[in-house]
């Protein structure tokens, strides 16, 4: 069959100028950072424009239908024998060139026609929330001489929590943080603020998030949702918590999804 010899020769090729096309458009579009790590833009760009030509090269350099006349001619000699051996053959051999096709629609959906979308917390379901000791201790913060956190992020306090720092050093400090909201699995009355720690691409992404106390939040805040929380640091009323110390804030600000959503 005509079709499914052309779809067989080119389905590759269009698949991989999908994916190439859609990597170039991510950089244009600053929107890379959802994948991979910001240091990685430059090499992966210039990597794709120049599969894309090799792709494109495909195209003139393949052989032609009439370099493949006689071995279509031997393909047709087969495929007639076969259906006079097995009709079946013949009659499900469109299946193979429609799933192609499909593939290759699904594709250009994928990558190219829907909005390119955040982790979340079904991948924070999936890994330990705070469990990566590198992603929280690699780039610990230098904490200020004048006593100034106004600059700490998420990843800032996340990490001072797991150092053991005790009640004492947080009593005095307010803490402004911005994240997407992740319950916390042992106590219904705390949430985390939480951002995703990207080390290379979004497949090693980390998730780290600050505790916060705040009784009935799911009445109030959904999951995935973005919020801004300014508070001070107290101790968790609940003494069977894991999370000793938390925030407890007077009110929590809903807030949209910053232009980097993730943390480096």
């Amino acid at each position: 069959m005509v079709i499914r010899r052309l779809v067989g020769r080119w389905q590759g090729v269009v698949l991989s100028l999908i994916g190439l096309i859609a990597t170039i458009w991510l950089g244009l579009t600053g929107q890379l950072a959802l994948y991979i790590h910001p240091r990685y833009f430059v090499f992966t760009v210039i990597m794709a424009v120049i599969a894309g030509v090799l792709a494109l090269a495909a195209f003139v350099l393949a052989p032609t239908a009439q370099d493949g006349h006689d071995q279509d001619g031997h393909e047709h000699s087969d495929e007639h024998s076969h259906d006079h051996s097995d009709g079946r053959g013949s009659r499900w051999s469109w299946l193979w060139p429609v799933g192609s096709v499909l593939t290759i629609v699904a594709a250009v959906v994928a990558l190219l026609i829907l909005p390119p979308s955040t982790l979340t917390t079904a991948t924070v379901a999936q890994r330990d929330l705070n469990g990566s000791a590198s992603a929280l201790t690699l780039k610990a913060p230098a904490l200020p001489s004048k006593g100034d956190y106004s600059a700490f992020t998420v990843r800032d306090w996340a990490s001072l929590l797991r150092s053991g720092a005790g009640q004492d050093f947080f009593a005095d400090k307010t803490a402004t943080v911005t994240g997407f909201v992740s319950a916390d699995k042992t106590d219904p009355n705390v949430f985390f603020v939480t951002r995703f720690v990207v080390t290379c691409c979004a497949v090693d992404a980390q998730p780290i998030g600050v505790p916060v106390y705040h009784p009935g939040w799911q009445n109030e805040y959904t999951t995935d949702s973005w919020v801004t929380v300014s508070s001070s640091f107290r101790a968790n009323p609940n003494p069977a918590s894991r999370e000793a110390i938390v925030l407890i804030p007077d009110s929590i600000a809903h807030t949209t999804q910053p232009a980097q959503p993730y943390v480096y």
